[in-house]
């Protein structure tokens, strides 16, 4: 993203912050926020991480305000609409952290990874698309569609333009495969049909003959891809 583009992102997820808490919350989350954003204190990251929903409800944030139709249109593929409050909150968290150093910034976000508990995880992998240095988090998506967790799955495959954007072929084919694997809708997968590939079509096919043999169902989103 350029400079004007990342200026007008964060205007509207202060925008959505400011209207979707409490004053309290509001104050104690931007207060933590300067904190961290003055000391770099990885403890106070982590703990302010884990402490949001003291503050954020998990309510969902609407898909009827502006913010969120003019977020969509600045990041391709991104919609807010079924976030909720706790994860919304958790990634603005995030877009706080200073990065100038690209060392301790990979860090810091990578140290949330480990031992997070699936709402965390959720955020993390949400967060993915305005999070700096996008090369670092390949690994991570990667990781994450290894996962059996289907909240996890849903965050990076659901309206997140990161997967589309940054994996490699073999890596988006798994994604994919998993998705039919684990009947997610495809639908809401962005770049889906721009990134069908003969690698992809052949493994479908395999998917396909697998799934009548056995006398199961087989998703029609399937055969649309395979006749891209």
């Amino acid at each position: 993203m350029n400079r004007e583009t990342i200026e007008e992102v964060e205007s509207q997820f202060t925008y959505l912050l400011e209207t979707r808490l409490r004053p309290d919350g509001y104050a104690w989350l931007t207060a933590k926020a300067a904190e961290i954003q003055s000391t770099g204190d990885l403890k106070q990251l982590n703990k302010a991480f884990a402490q949001v929903p003291r503050y954020a409800s998990k309510d969902l944030l609407g898909w009827k305000d502006k913010a969120i139709q003019d977020l969509k249109m600045l990041i391709p593929g991104y919609d807010l609409t079924d976030w909720t409050v706790e994860t919304f909150c958790r990634v603005w968290l995030l877009r706080q952290l200073p990065s100038g150093d690209q060392d301790a910034y990979v860090k810091s976000i990578n140290a949330l990874f480990v031992g997070a508990e699936f709402h965390e995880l959720v955020a993390l992998y949400k967060a993915f698309p305005v999070l700096q240095y996008p090369a670092q988090w390949v690994s991570r998506c990667e990781e994450g569609i290894r996962s059996n967790i289907g909240n996890v799955l849903e965050a990076i495959m659901y309206h997140n333009p990161f997967p589309a954007t940054y994996l490699s072929e073999p890596a988006w084919n798994q994604m994919i495969l998993k998705a039919f694997f684990t009947d997610k809708d495809v639908t809401k997968i962005y770049g889906l049909q721009q990134r069908v590939n003969p690698a992809l079509r052949a493994t479908l096919a395999d998917y396909v003959q697998e799934r009548l043999a056995a006398g199961r169902s087989v998703n029609p989103e399937i055969y649309k891809l395979m006749e891209l």
